[in-house]
C-alpha cells in the first residue's frame, strides 16, 4: 500500500512481511524500486533504496511495517511525482 506525503519526493510505503519458513529471520533488508514519472506519464528514472526488515520475526508470523521512501528532491521536478511500484526482501 502507498500513500503520498507533503513532499512530492517522499512517499508512505507499508508492506506485510510473512515468515513461512521454520526458523526465525534474524536479519535482512528490504529494497525499494521507486520509479520517477513525468507530468505526462513518462517514466524517467527508477532509482532503489534499502532499509532493514522488521527482525526478528519469528516462524508463522506476520509484522506490518511503514517506510518512507525518498528520493533526492532534484530528482522531482514540479509536476513530477515518485511511484514505488516494486519490493523485494532479502532475510538472513
Amino acid at each position: 500500500m502507498r500513500a503520498g506525503t507533503d513532499r512530492r519526493w517522499c512517499e508512505k510505503v507499508t508492506v506485510i512481511f510473512h515468515n513461512t519458513g521454520g526458523t526465525a529471520a534474524r536479519s535482512g533488508t528490504v529494497t525499494f524500486a521507486t520509479h520517477v514519472i513525468g507530468a505526462l506519464g513518462v517514466d524517467w528514472a527508477t532509482l532503489d533504496s534499502t532499509q532493514p526488515l522488521p527482525v526478528p520475526l519469528a516462524p508463522g508470523t506476520s509484522e506490518t511495517r511503514t517506510y518512507t521512501v525518498c528520493v533526492d528532491a532534484w530528482r522531482v521536478p514540479l509536476g513530477m511525482h515518485i511511484d514505488t511500484r516494486e519490493v523485494t526482501a532479502d532475510w538472513r
